[in-house]
């Protein structure tokens, strides 16, 4: 019979967050050395900080820090035809909808990358300071 032990670290030697910074910081921070292809956004829907594998993924050639997700990095597609996104079917892919909703979102989306369309399993969360929406992380996987 297999044997398994469980260990519960007490919350209270967990590194305490530094108040001066954010959580949005503190996400961007960790965004942007991460291996997996993610990105930031504010509640503005502005780049805070992305990996560089999403750089590379969507073949980004200048800095996308500080732009607006759609249209200044992102440009959504429609499945269909191809074309660009309406504007009212952008607010809900998986990024905006987080924060919209202020709830975990998820689903394919459709890219203009580079080397020409691309589609992504995207999952994204909500990022929150004192109870309030402030950006929404997403992490981006190729179908």
């Amino acid at each position: 019979m297999a044997h398994v032990e469980l260990s519960i670290s007490d919350p209270h030697l967990a590194r305490s967050p530094d108040p001066a910074e954010s959580s949005l910081d503190r996400w961007a921070a960790t965004v942007a050395d991460a291996a997996e292809p993610s990105l930031v956004i504010d509640d503005k829907a502005v780049i805070v900080a992305v990996s560089a594998s999403f750089e590379d993924l969507l073949g980004l050639t200048e800095s996308a820090i500080d732009r607006p997700l759609v249209d200044g990095v992102l440009q959504f597609l429609d499945f269909g035809d191809g074309g660009a996104l309406d504007s009212s079917e952008i607010n809900k892919t998986p990024p905006l909808l987080a924060l919209s909703s202020g709830r975990l979102a998820r689903g394919l989306v459709r890219v203009r990358c580079a080397t020409g369309p691309r589609t992504f399993d995207a999952i994204a969360t909500p990022l929150l300071q004192d109870g309030q929406v402030v950006g929404s992380l997403t992490f981006f996987s190729t179908v």
